[in-house]
């Protein structure tokens, strides 16, 4: 009896879980099925002991038939509702299912830090022919429990974030692998301290350069939340999990133009869902992830056991796989491989050999050159603009020809320079006379090659910032400055600022109130006439396009819109230029087209922007005229442009380049929290407003309205988000300031 009975209550939630899944009970015959569960509880003690057994498995095949049928026909929002039910496995239960022993680490349940991020020093254990192997691993993850309230369903805080990246710097001092887990619908969007965008930037930063393997699984992926702990060597999903730049939800509200409080279409949500490739197959084929984790039938449940055992052995495969690419033996790389090819789909605790996960030096040098080839490879069949493959081997000659002469100029002379500097150092200090007759005239002849040259620098630097400051403001003028009518300061009820006449305010006054310094939006042409010096701009890439890689419905319309309006193929210009005499390499974002969003054509010119720079040993400027995040319309293509161009601003940076941003207007979301917000050196433009999220999305996330003034560059500059305001009348004074004292000594054009 008391089998039947937990037989019974299992069919019970069977239904109840197809219910969620399909949103009512009028799918298929769940509504029967329910009924005959009812009539065979209340009739309980009136069958035979036999008619029961007769009963329930009658239910539980019509049960079976259901789930299979609906399994054989899931639509992508099905698997969203799928990894949103509470009966979902969770954080908890892989910890407790998966790892020997862990240990959990800043704080527990509503006592932690962030309840909706878990950190463990956890022990997973391996079998090899009978014996037992058990290796240390820092497991962290997303928790969303199973219906708490207080873990904002796996959204997690900026703090959260913060105490993921400091238990992954923990595993990478003690040399120990990080297993990650993501289950987030997205990070929580609040800017206080650390803010979260700023904490997902410097995450992604420090991902970039752990010298530890790494191996992330998702469940459920939303966008820069999802980011946050998702960088990793290798990336595997659960089958029925999703992984996505925005909710099908927020797709909609997007697409649909759909007012606040107004009701989403569930028509428009499910398209939503399908056009933005969302599921564990789409993704493998985008090659945004590498392997998939089969689930039993619509998904795993906090019991299914033999997920776990599964889960287990896929999560040692991966570090396996991770360790033996970085392994200086390569036929014992490939062979272990092969073998473990052949083991590919069997569903065992049991593993071909013991692998110890510790990594040499060299071996640790060899991870991060795959990590980085990793992420540089993503996407890039995404955008438009490819070159014939004559044009390419050109190209590849003259990145070769570059690089042995930027190599020599800066490498191989500087460092001459720097020795002959030191030697005649030394010898001024030695009071021998002797020393000093044969120093003299050594000195006086590389002084006086020395004061030429940068003589002729000065010159040369004097010259053109006099000839620039001398045509400052009669280059260009601003459409906006041919109306003859006056406009009100919005300061002008706080600070009494008189109407200002158009004219005036967008020519002489660049566009800032003469009295309270208000400053109005300009276009992004403004800059490029104002800021840079004449005739230095030089643009390249200018022919890789932004495109449509998913197919995203009448989105290739809008972008022959935005191309047509804007004589321009993406939302980011990259240049070549010169501020009062200092040349450096420029990518600008700007508002004209798509409001500034970054597609895998923007991240691939902003990656090629920075490799560049770094090849010419220049300075690197971001300048934000308007960014709106990643564009939807690409998917997770779009996503990972987030780690992929803050990988290479890493590496540029490490190399001793000069990386400065400036915001300006509105800059918001994904490139915020990545490749703009990692830099050292962040400005921001008097009245520009940055942030993680706009109101709208805060708002719908937390239910509370923001203050006013939340995402203005002066709480941002008290946030520690930015570390300056400009005036954009002083942009191009303050920019060549920056460019001469920031930075280390080291910095290349110096």
């Amino acid at each position: 009896m008391d089998d039947i009975r937990k037989r019974l209550l299992k069919s019970a939630e069977r239904i109840s879980y197809l219910s969620q899944l399909k949103e009512g009970m009028d799918w298929g015959n769940l509504a029967g099925l329910q009924e005959r569960l009812e009539t065979i509880r209340e009739a309980f003690y009136d069958f035979s002991l036999e008619d029961l057994h007769k009963e329930t498995a009658a239910l539980e095949e019509s049960l079976f038939f259901l789930e299979q049928r609906c399994e054989e026909n899931l639509t992508p929002m099905e698997r969203v509702r799928i990894v949103r039910i509470p009966l979902r496995f969770s954080m908890q239960d892989i910890l407790e299912n998966v790892y020997e022993d862990y240990t959990e680490l800043g704080g527990e349940d509503e006592a932690s830090i962030d309840p909706s991020m878990v950190a463990a020093k956890a022990t997973i254990v391996r079998q090899v022919k009978n014996k037992s192997f058990t290796q240390q691993v820092m497991v962290i993850g997303h928790e969303k429990g199973h219906g708490e309230e207080y873990r904002n369903g796996g959204c997690s805080m900026p703090w959260g974030n913060e105490k993921a990246l400091r238990f992954m710097q923990v595993a990478q001092t003690e040399g120990i692998p990080i297993h990650s887990y993501i289950f987030t619908p997205g990070s929580f969007p609040v800017e206080e301290y650390p803010g979260a965008a700023q904490q997902i930037a410097r995450n992604l930063y420090a991902m970039t350069k752990l010298r530890v393997p790494m191996i992330s699984v998702i469940s459920e992926g939303g966008s820069g939340g999802a980011e946050a702990i998702g960088l990793s060597d290798y990336r595997m999903m659960f089958s029925h999990g999703y992984y996505s730049v925005i909710s099908p939800e927020g797709a909609a509200a997007i697409e649909g133009k759909i007012r606040e409080g107004e009701k989403l279409p569930k028509e428009l949500v499910e398209r939503c869902a399908e056009s933005l490739k969302i599921t564990a197959t789409d993704n493998l084929e985008l090659g945004t992830i590498d392997r998939i984790i089969d689930e039993p039938l619509l998904g795993a449940k906090r019991d299914d056991f033999a997920f776990f055992k599964r889960l287990k052995f896929e999560m040692i495969r991966a570090t396996d796989e991770v360790v033996l690419k970085t392994k200086s033996f390569r036929a014992f790389r490939a062979y272990e491989l092969k073998l473990k090819k052949k083991n590919e789909d069997i569903n065992t605790e049991d593993h071909l050999i013991q692998i110890s996960w510790d990594l040499s030096k060299d071996e640790v040098t060899r991870l991060l050159r795959l990590r980085s080839k990793k992420y540089r490879e993503m996407a890039t069949e995404a955008f438009v603009g490819k070159i014939s493959p004559f044009t390419a081997f050109c190209e590849k000659m003259k990145l070769a020809s570059s690089k042995v002469y930027y190599t020599f100029r800066y490498d191989i002379l500087r460092n001459q320079q720097k020795q002959v500097r030191q030697v005649i150092q030394d010898m001024s200090s030695e009071g021998s006379v002797f020393l000093k007759q044969v120093r003299e005239p050594i000195a006086a002849a590389y002084d006086f090659v020395s004061l030429k040259q940068a003589g002729k620098q000065t010159r040369t630097s004097v010259n053109s910032q006099q000839s620039v400051e001398a045509e400052f403001g009669d280059t260009y003028t601003s459409p906006l400055a041919n109306e003859d009518r006056t406009v009100s300061c919005p300061n002008a009820g706080k600070y009494g600022c008189k109407d200002l006449w158009v004219p005036d305010l967008y020519g002489e006054f660049c566009g800032v109130c003469e009295n309270c310094g208000h400053h109005f939006p300009l276009e992004y042409h403004w800059y490029l006439r104002h800021i840079i010096d004449k005739d230095s701009f030089k643009e390249f890439n200018r022919d890789i396009t932004a495109g449509n890689p998913l197919g995203a419905p009448g989105f290739d319309t809008r972008l022959m819109d935005a191309k047509s309006k804007t004589n321009r193929k993406s939302a980011i210009i990259t240049f070549e230029a010169s501020v009062m005499g200092i040349e450096l390499v420029v990518a600008m974002l700007y508002s004209n087209f798509r409001n500034g969003t970054v597609g895998s054509a923007e991240g691939e010119k902003f990656v090629r922007a920075c490799e560049l720079a770094k090849l010419k040993r220049r300075p690197l400027l971001a300048y934000i005229h308007t960014t709106g995040g990643i564009r939807i319309q690409e998917g997770t293509h779009g996503v990972v442009q987030m780690p992929k161009c803050t990988m290479t601003v890493r590496e540029y940076v490490d190399s001793g380049g000069l990386y400065i941003v400036v915001y300006d207007n509105n800059s918001y979301a994904g490139p915020v929290a990545s490749f703009l917000g990692c830099s050292f050196y962040q400005f921001a433009i008097r009245s520009s407003r940055i942030g993680f999220a706009g109101p709208r999305v805060i708002r719908d996330t937390t239910g509370e309205d923001i203050p006013p003034g939340y995402h203005s560059a002066k709480n941002a500059l008290k946030r520690g988000h930015v570390h300056g305001l400009w005036d954009r009348r002083e942009f191009r004074r303050n920019l060549h300031k920056a460019l001469m004292t920031m930075g280390g000594g080291n910095v290349y054009y110096r």
